[in-house]
């Protein structure tokens, strides 16, 4: 059972803290215009060496009226708390918000980050899935 959230809290803000940072120290070193495959074994050395936690192609089903029916994998698990989904270039924004949440919601984890790599640094965005009856108005 999760506790409830308060209002104004961040999910895992640490955690997030020190994945993200990976991310800016794999891009501060790599720079721009790389294939997305190099950024993740780079982000992978990175948390190894942030003593992170963490599993790599994370594979997940998907279901239809019970019935599987596709797999799929997802880029990262840190800490067994938090989906890291890679990208690189501009913000798809709305269908990869949707494809983190189904990720969240198919793992009943609570926060999920995309980072993305771009011509101009690292950007980032939380994902939050957070059952209606435990989010404070």
């Amino acid at each position: 059972m999760q506790a409830k959230m308060k209002k104004n809290e961040l999910i895992y803000a640490d955690l997030s803290d020190r994945i993200i940072g990976c991310a800016f120290e794999v891009f501060n070193e790599l720079g721009p215009g790389l294939l997305e495959k190099d950024y993740q074994k780079a982000l992978r050395l990175s948390f190894r060496d942030a003593r992170l936690n963490f599993r790599e192609q994370v594979p997940h089903d998907v279901f239809y009226h019970e019935t599987r029916v596709g797999r799929g994998d997802f880029d990262f698990m840190v800490e067994d708390k938090v989906v890291v989904e890679l990208k690189r270039g501009k913000f798809n924004l709305n269908s990869e918000l949707y494809q983190v949440l189904r990720y969240l919601r198919m793992c009943n984890i609570q926060l999920g980050l995309i980072i993305r790599f771009t011509p101009n640094g690292v950007e980032h965005k939380r994902v939050l899935n957070i059952p209606d009856d435990q989010q404070v108005a």
